[in-house]
């Protein structure tokens, strides 16, 4: 499984983080991958952190355990960067994706060392401006597409017109806002 690629997302309960990983499996899916796309659950409650999972093949996955070196982390929450490991294990040859609106020295601090790439988006901004209200896990979703080139991106927005149509079957209303969301953090991401 030379092409496996091992995404590991954080955030806090009711950010979205769960819901984004399963997005990203099933878009994947979509696009003819193999998929894994889980939670690790613990005492979830809103606002207590949470980790989720993706594994994406275009080989059988065996592998059913949790991941403890991916190849990119997705930070929804930027205050839990002083608060969880987040770049444990994580491959320098990958990268770190953190909604934040912080500066370089700041992050280079937090991280403790990590020497590979490092992006970042304001999903709040993106997210207000295109939904009117603050869900990250819509922008975080076309970040790590736009940064690890799982899928191409012409793909990616097609599938996630039929998952949002799905998901909000209904709320059709809400489509139109997060599929501008998705567009805008995906021109947005930006390498620190």
């Amino acid at each position: 499984m030379s092409d496996l690629i091992e995404i590991r997302w954080h955030g806090r309960g009711g950010q979205g983080a769960k819901t984004a990983s399963l997005l990203l499996a099933d878009a994947a899916f979509n696009t003819g991958k193999y998929i894994q796309g889980f939670p690790e659950y613990g005492p979830e409650r809103m606002g207590a952190p949470i980790t989720a999972y993706n594994r994406i093949s275009s080989s059988p996955i065996t592998i059913h355990s949790n991941i403890y070196n991916p190849d990119y982390v997705v930070v929804v929450d930027d205050t839990l960067l002083e608060s969880v490991p987040v770049t444990d294990g994580l491959k320098e040859e990958g990268a770190i994706i953190i909604n934040t609106t912080k500066d370089a020295n700041y992050l280079r601090s937090v991280l403790k060392g990590y020497n590979g790439a490092i992006y970042s988006i304001d999903a709040r901004k993106v997210s207000m401006e295109t939904l009117g209200k603050y869900f990250p896990n819509t922008p975080m979703l076309a970040a790590v597409v736009k940064v690890s080139k799982i899928m191409p991106e012409e793909d990616f927005i097609k599938d996630m017109i039929g998952s949002f149509r799905h998901k909000f079957a209904k709320k059709p209303e809400v489509i139109e806002g997060n599929m501008k969301a998705l567009e805008m953090a995906m021109k947005e991401v930006r390498k620190i």
